[in-house]
């Protein structure tokens, strides 16, 4: 039964990477997806390998790596952004499944290194009145796990510095769907500047559309 568990976590984790590419949401080997689980009793999770394109990947591919960040090399090489995962499922007790990818718009919008404020309703998809981007570091670094944790604040996705961006769920299909949204936002923002400064919704409407969305979600 734990094999089977295994083999369907990891499953979902290739579906998931392969997606990416099909949806245009990463291309090739760019961005990467994770799902929490266990390995003979010690808690971590499955994540894409490192350079190896999605459309390729097999079962065997995918790697584990414990929540103390420890992996079996013997067993393939994770993600050179496994840290950023680690440090999410370790701060993030609601994060089942992660997507990370560098999605046109938002890495478009992530260059400029400033937070999307709330120009539609929809930027409250990640928890807040407007959508944070993290200060810039070297990717695969503990500096920018440091980064988008402090970003993901009381939110569940952000932008990434001149990256991309990274979002969080229960499950698998509510990350991709939190990404692709955030991946629409971002467009939507692009065509807003190119018309100019576009009215930003107030603090008083925002917590109001928050609300909503808590109950939305409950229901």
């Amino acid at each position: 039964m734990k094999n089977k568990l295994i083999q369907v976590k990891k499953s979902q984790v290739i579906k998931f990477s392969k997606k990416l590419n099909t949806t245009n949401l990463s291309a090739l080997r760019s961005g990467n997806i994770s799902v929490r689980a266990k390995e003979k009793g010690v808690d971590g999770f499955y994540i894409t390998p490192s350079g190896m394109k999605y459309s390729s990947l097999k079962t065997k591919d995918i790697v584990f790596v414990s929540l103390k960040g420890i992996f079996d090399k013997k067993r393939g090489k994770p993600s050179s952004e496994w840290r950023f995962h680690q440090d999410i499922y370790v701060n993030k007790k609601g994060a089942k499944a992660i997507v990370h990818a560098h999605s046109t718009c938002a890495t478009a919008v992530s260059s400029h290194q400033k937070n999307i404020p709330a120009f539609h309703y929809m930027v409250a998809v990640a928890g807040g009145e407007d959508l944070k981007c993290t200060k810039y570091a070297t990717f695969g670094t503990k500096q920018l796990s440091k980064n988008i944790i402090k970003a993901l604040k009381n939110r569940t996705a952000c932008l990434i510095a001149n990256h991309g961006q990274v979002a969080f769920g229960d499950s698998l299909e509510k990350a991709f769907e939190l990404a692709q949204e955030i991946e629409n936002i971002c467009h939507q923002y692009i065509n807003a500047l190119r018309i100019g400064i576009p009215k930003i919704l107030s603090k008083k409407e925002m917590k109001i559309v928050l609300g909503k969305f808590k109950n939305y979600k409950k229901g």
